[in-house]
């Protein structure tokens, strides 16, 4: 197995982890048996994270399993996806034939990690094929994880760029369908509070499906077992004393005092970096020389590059090299090409080592090195290194010069991470570069409507601002928003006092910097877009324009959706035609079709919208094709058209995946989920939002999603849950980005759950705030069912003694008049309310939850249905009609029970309680609610289980089954066997003949 795996340097000795080791062995069981297993793996510096890592590879078979091991890289941000890299070409090596398949058609997004297999020359890189990359390396993993047990481990997370973070967490998050095992490891003393990596492990936190082990220090029995296997006997009291104190436990620095100790024959200890640097001191000069040259040469350093730089004859580096790995200082990789240090710990102190001159000389080494012969390291890293030598080496003008070739470099491979580094490090030695050198810098490729200075020559060289451009979308392409916004900050006060020919580029960073406040929920943003406006609409006709009436349209359309915004969202079409922007027109035309749909009786919007979708998708404009797929699943389920919006999102996705459209994709599983909720496919709901939250980044999304888990907790009755996911998404939302959409739920649900816990005078606060602030007259499909939310919780508390509010009622009715719905599913929502207002008034007529039953009736909206029939049942009841009312509420408590709505189950229990002493009518509706709902519970099947009997009797197959609630075919296939034994059938005839004699399929 280990002469299998990369960067594991074997030790005899393995003490305690009984309880890791046993954790990660069930583990890698469970992983095998083909449910894909996530770790990671913290502790300490040295406390033994690589130790025990090999300790479970070593447990496993070899036959059976392949492991590959990728390490971070100590180089700024961290050389993008060099783990990965390292792990990919190990996997590549055991199993070229399967890679090759694997990516067979995508060869050129895997040499995006795998460079030495480009062949052909270069390939056009576009930065929206980064998820295309992640979408490879899975289905190259998940390819070799069918036919053996694969472990993948990333160690070193604390040193890990954005890209592998990003790339690690997309694997995490991503349902495989194999036999994986993901291990990371971190130092947790390394990740302080502003670390990059926190932000990862909450997220990875949130994953049912990752698990942390923590390895904590060891105790004195450890430490004593460690040193007996160490020294080869038990050590004396004096030193197992002395070591367990100055090591506290840490198992490296147990070792390492413990060598010192059997080669000196005693301690003599002063300070570990001492002891650490006593160890290079022990070996001949040349090798002392070697491992200081090696130091600064990166995690790991190839044999070629250190003889060049080394400049020794090979006799004497193999000498040197070989001290060095006996001394286990060097560690080499199986074919021998590189070596690394055994531990960082010992990098680092020798590198920390270093006199200033001397670190000088050795990076100014390597950098000449490499330029004599660019083939001691791969392509790739080529121009990203020699820029961090030169650095360290104080050659200002070179690092300055490779800075800028490698950043564009690393954007040709998506790592922005690494190209943001870069960037700053040229904006930080601007000033010290004379004028010919800034004129030298080669062309660098700027973003999308970005406007070069008039004064500047067409082919020129970037000037500072363009830098400072760059750097600002590298850095909001990362996820590094804070960073982002600094830089167009930056930006615009060095703009401030410039006023001819500079107004372009201003109003480009103040849309940029619009687009930023927004996403961290520091504003919103509608005076960086005024701002942006006044500086160029008076000047001649210009992309830049076109930008910012596009996105001021994009605003209003969802701040303040009315007619204004609609003007906004024409003028926005109109500019961006004039200016042959295509982008920006079709972009403008979503905004315009979003604004229209609420009142789109004929269907000219949505049709738009989907000629929108095909021009957007015939012309590969893919940042217009992530958002009208968005779009156009939402806004049909806007207008009630469910299943059509569910069609529409299968598109979406299949769009999504192809073009690694990742971020679009969690927008839209979201949508999906609203509608399969409407639809009354609950679990299918859940399963969306679990594959939206896998691959949300944004805070509204991550709060679009924990409101929608909210809701769902909260008509299934789990109101702690619905509190706590309701309290997540008003906190990342926060309060300065009000938009209507995304609030009035939010109220909804809060006013909903206020009833459902008594607590009357928080929620009609709740909503007489939503109503001051304007957002119970709109958008309808949100606002309607926060009034419905208001007067049910009026009509519960008419019962009461305090009786209701007329305040909240004025309010419902003054809401409800400025709503237009000209929508079945609107106008149902009205009838709804009608009924609830005149139950709130003393009035609880039948006839009116009547109108709501016939409104929700052919929807297909099945718990509003329930809804409406538990109040028509009530209210028949109220009127002494119990055997009128007793064939609603049966269906009520079917649905109720299929859904798994407690609630609505509660509210029918307490109507059979208070008819249950009766006789006639009342008795024949309380055993009509139980004889429909008792065959179903004795047969043991669960609500899942009772759709897919009911699509058995259909006569559909396994494969349509999976594809109709969607789920997997497995999946399907363990329904279906456990409602065969359920039932005690023995085919799916025999099955469907049980169920409809029990009565387990409802009629449609």
């Amino acid at each position: 197995m280990l002469d299998r795996v990369v960067g594991i340097p074997v030790n005899s000795v393995f003490v305690g982890r009984v309880a890791e080791l046993a954790e990660l062995i069930n583990a890698a069981q469970v992983a095998d048996s083909g449910t894909t297993q996530a770790l990671l793996i913290r502790g300490e510096a040295g406390v033994g994270k690589t130790r025990l890592v090999e300790e479970l590879l070593r447990t496993l078979p070899e036959e059976r399993t392949v492991a590959a091991v990728g390490e971070c890289v100590e180089v700024g941000d961290g050389l993008p996806f060099a783990p990965f890299s390292a792990a990919m070409r190990t996997l590549y090596r055991l199993l070229p034939d399967e890679v090759r398949a694997a990516s067979a058609g995508h060869e050129d997004l895997l040499a995006r990690i795998l460079p030495e297999l480009e062949a052909g020359g270069p390939v056009e890189r576009r930065h929206d094929d980064t998820a295309q990359v992640f979408e490879l390396i899975t289905r190259i993993v998940d390819r070799l994880a069918a036919h053996r047990l694969v472990v993948l481990v990333i160690e070193d997370l604390h040193w890990a760029d954005l890209a592998t973070r990003h790339l690690l967490g997309y694997l995490f998050r991503t349902r495989h369908h194999g036999r994986l095992l993901l291990i990371g490891t971190y130092r947790s003393d390394d990740v302080h509070r502003r670390h990059p990596l926190r932000q990862f492990l909450a997220e990875a936190d949130r994953l049912r499906a990752v698990r942390r082990i923590a390895l904590s220090r060891f105790d004195r029995v450890e430490v004593t077992k460690q040193l007996s296997g160490l020294l080869g006997v038990p050590p004396e009291p004096a030193v197992l004393n002395e070591i367990f104190i100055r090591s506290d436990g840490n198992a490296f620095f147990v070792e390492e005092l413990a060598r010192a100790y059997r080669d000196q024959a005693g301690l003599g200890l002063d300070d570990l970096r001492d002891l650490l640097l006593s160890r290079l001191e022990a070996l001949p000069e040349t090798s002392q020389r070697i491992v200081r040259i090696a130091a600064e040469g990166g995690a790991v350093v190839g044999y070629r590059l250190l003889k060049a730089v080394t400049g020794l004859p090979e006799p004497d580096l193999i000498e040197g090299l070989r001290a060095a790995v006996l001394a286990q200082i060097l560690i080499p990789d199986p074919d021998g090409s590189d070596y690394r240090f055994r531990h960082s710990l010992v990098q680092e102190a020798v590198s920390g080592s270093l006199l200033p001159g001397e670190l000088s000389l050795i990076n100014r080494q390597y950098a000449e090195a490499m330029q004599t012969d660019t083939t001691l390291v791969r392509a790739e890293e080529l121009s990203g290194r020699l820029a961090r030598h030169w650095y360290a080496a104080h050659n200002d003008v070179e690092a300055f010069r490779m800075s800028v070739i490698a950043a564009d470099e690393a954007r040709d491979r998506y790592a922005y991470a690494e190209q943001l580094w870069l960037l700053e490090r040229a904006l930080q030695l601007w000033d010290r570069m004379p004028d010919e050198v800034h004129a030298t810098l080669p062309v660098l490729r700027l973003p999308d409507h970005y406007p070069r200075c008039a004064r500047r020559q067409v082919h020129a060289g970037p000037d500072y601002l363009d830098l400072l451009a760059t750097a600002t979308i590298a850095a909001q392409l990362s996820g590094d928003l804070d960073r982002a916004l600094r830089l167009a900050r930056g930006a615009l006060e060095l703009l401030h006092d410039k006023k001819d020919g500079y107004q372009l580029l201003a109003a480009w960073f103040w849309t940029r910097r619009s687009l930023l406040v927004q996403d961290l929920n520091r504003g919103d943003g509608r005076q960086e877009l005024q701002t942006a406006h006044d500086l160029v609409g008076d000047l001649p006709p210009s992309a830049v324009l076109a930008d910012v009436l596009v996105n001021i349209a994009n605003w209003g359309a969802r701040h303040r959706p009315g007619p204004d915004s609609r003007i906004a969202a024409e003028q926005a079409v109109d500019y961006a035609v004039r200016v042959g922007a295509e982008d920006l027109e079709l972009n403008a035309r979503i905004t315009r079709c979003w604004l229209d749909t609420e009142t789109d009786l004929d269907g000219t919007s949505l049709a738009e919208l989907y000629d929108v979708r095909r021009r957007a998708e015939k012309l590969g404009q893919v940042d217009i094709i992530g958002r009208v797929n968005h779009n156009l699943p939402s806004l049909l389920e806007a207008m009630g058209r469910s299943q059509e919006a569910i069609v529409a999102a299968g598109h979406s996705l299949h769009v999504c995946r192809s073009l690694g459209l990742t971020v679009t994709e969690g927008w839209v599983q979201a949508n999906l989920s609203a509608s399969l909720f409407s639809l009354g496919r609950w679990p299918d709901a859940e399963a969306a939002l679990d594959e939206a939250a896998a691959v949300a980044q944004s805070y509204k999304l991550r709060a679009v999603i924990a409101g929608r888990r909210a809701y769902s907790r909260l008509v299934l009755g789990d109101l702690a849950q619905a509190a706590d996911q309701l309290a997540l998404a008003r906190g990342l939302l926060g309060t300065d980005d009000i938009q209507p959409q995304l609030l009035i739920p939010l109220a909804h649900y809060a006013v909903e759950m206020a009833t459902r816990q008594d607590r009357i005078a928080a929620g009609r606060t709740e909503f007489l705030s939503a109503h001051d602030a304007g957002l119970t007259t709109g958008p309808i499909r949100y606002s309607l069912p926060l009034l419905c939310a208001a007067a049910a919780m009026e009509a519960g508390a008419a019962q009461a003694a305090g009786g209701q509010s007329p305040a909240v009622l004025a309010a419902i009715r003054q809401a409800a008049a400025q709503l237009r719905a000209v929508f079945p599913i609107s106008q149902a929502f009205e009838r709804l309310l009608q009924a609830q207002l005149r139950q709130a008034e003393g009035s609880d007529d039948p006839e009116s939850w009547a109108a709501a039953v016939a409104a929700f009736e052919p929807l297909d909206r099945p718990y509003e249905l329930a809804v409406a029939l538990l109040g028509q049942g009530r209210a028949l009841l109220g009127t002494h009609r119990r055997g009128a009312a007793a064939g609603g509420l049966a269906r009520a408590q079917r649905i109720a029970t299929r859904l798994g709505a407690g609630p609505i189950q509660a509210h029918l229990d307490e109507l059979a309680r208070r008819a249950g002493g009766s006789a006639g009518a009342a008795s024949a509706g309380r055993t009509a609610l139980i004889s429909q709902t008792d065959s179903s519970v004795s047969s043991g099947l669960t609500p899942r289980e009772l759709e897919v009997l009911a699509l058995i009797a259909r006569g559909y197959r396994n494969q349509r089954i999976a594809e109709e609630l969607y789920i997997s075919q497995k999946t399907a296939s363990a329904h279906v066997s456990n409602i065969l034994a359920k039932l005690g059938a023995a085919s799916r005839t025999e099955a469907t003949a049980i169920a409809h004699r029990r009565g387990l399929i409802v009629p449609e």
